[in-house]
């Protein structure tokens, strides 16, 4: 017989989507910075699932039977200096439509929440995307309030060499040829590996998108040249903010579960399961940008399945 879980204090966190969250990694500051949220239907945003699949997992499935996903950006602060990882969806919001793996969509409240933490748009010196979904790059191509130009007026926008030279493969899930031309002016190309921020380093995980990036935080700052290439910092601690590489944390104990938007579904879990084998190492913390109100966690386990173990963020 199968618990209903739903109503567990322990699970309320996934059945919501989370409020500003930060973390604190040597001199680097790291900080979830909300703008709305989405609802997922579960068996069609993870369409290798099945009815008895959910009914044996309630706990991650909110009152009216969705995948509950924040949208927003990931705020990384070193000093002065000021770096944003994707610009959530906007000020747009949509109802959900029959049919949709996505259920009603909102935006809106990134720079509110900027504003709450002292920072204005102004002082982002570069937004870096882990790929071009409209969910991820709404406000670097929107209007800002009362002006006609985006908000990010003196932000580099960092996109992934192989993402940028195939966006028009990205058309086909929503990103207009307007959208990315409105980008365009701003964009700057990034290698595999290349540092674009004090302690942070972009790594290509191809799979949701052709050209998707993850990118890896260490807490030393400025590259001190003791890290290894996969970003370990002896002594010290790495985050891993992995984009749409996973949605929610179900996905951790099955890696398997593609999204039903994956460009390549192969590939895409072929990372994921090596991206779980990465969470379960000493020192290293993940970030998964859709994870409801569990955004910051590492990779344990329970019953021999790996499971994601939220960590306590202010």
């Amino acid at each position: 017989m199968t618990t209903d879980t739903r109503h567990d204090p322990a699970s309320a966190r996934l059945h919501r989507p989370s409020g500003i969250r930060s973390l604190q990694l040597g001199e680097t500051k790291v900080t979830y910075v909300p703008d709305g949220a989405v609802q997922l239907t579960p068996r069609g945003w993870l369409p290798g699932t099945t009815d008895e699949d959910w009914a044996a997992r309630p706990e991650y499935l909110d009152d009216t039977g969705h995948l509950a996903a924040g949208i927003g950006g990931l705020l990384v602060e070193h000093g002065d200096r000021a770096l944003l990882i994707d610009a959530g969806f906007g000020p747009q919001s949509f109802p959900a439509e029959p049919g949709s793996a996505i259920g009603a969509i909102r935006g809106g409240a990134l720079l509110d929440n900027l504003a709450a933490l002292g920072r204005g748009p102004g002082e982002i010196e570069a937004v870096a995307f882990t790929h071009l979904h409209t969910d991820h790059i709404g406000w670097a191509w929107h209007p800002a309030p009362g002006s006609d130009a985006p908000a990010f007026t003196r932000a580099d926008y960092l996109v992934a060499e192989p993402e940028w030279s195939q966006r028009h493969l990205l058309e086909a899930h929503g990103t207009s040829k307007e959208r990315l031309d409105a980008l365009a002016p701003k964009v700057r190309t990034t290698t595999d590996g290349e540092e674009i921020f004090p302690g942070v380093r972009v790594r290509f995980v191809p799979g949701h998108t052709p050209g998707h990036a993850a990118y890896v935080i260490t807490s030393g700052g400025q590259d001190s040249g003791r890290r290894d290439p996969g970003g370990r910092d002896p002594g010290g601690q790495r985050l891993i903010a992995f984009g749409d590489a996973l949605h929610s944390p179900v996905q951790i104990g099955h890696p398997e579960w593609s999204a039903a938007p994956d460009h390549d579904s192969v590939q895409s879990a072929d990372f994921r399961r090596r991206l779980v084998g990465e969470l379960r190492e000493p020192g290293t913390i993940g970030f998964g940008i859709h994870f409801a109100d569990v955004v910051f966690g590492r990779v344990g386990t329970e019953g021999g399945r790996a499971v994601w173990q939220p960590v306590d963020a202010s």
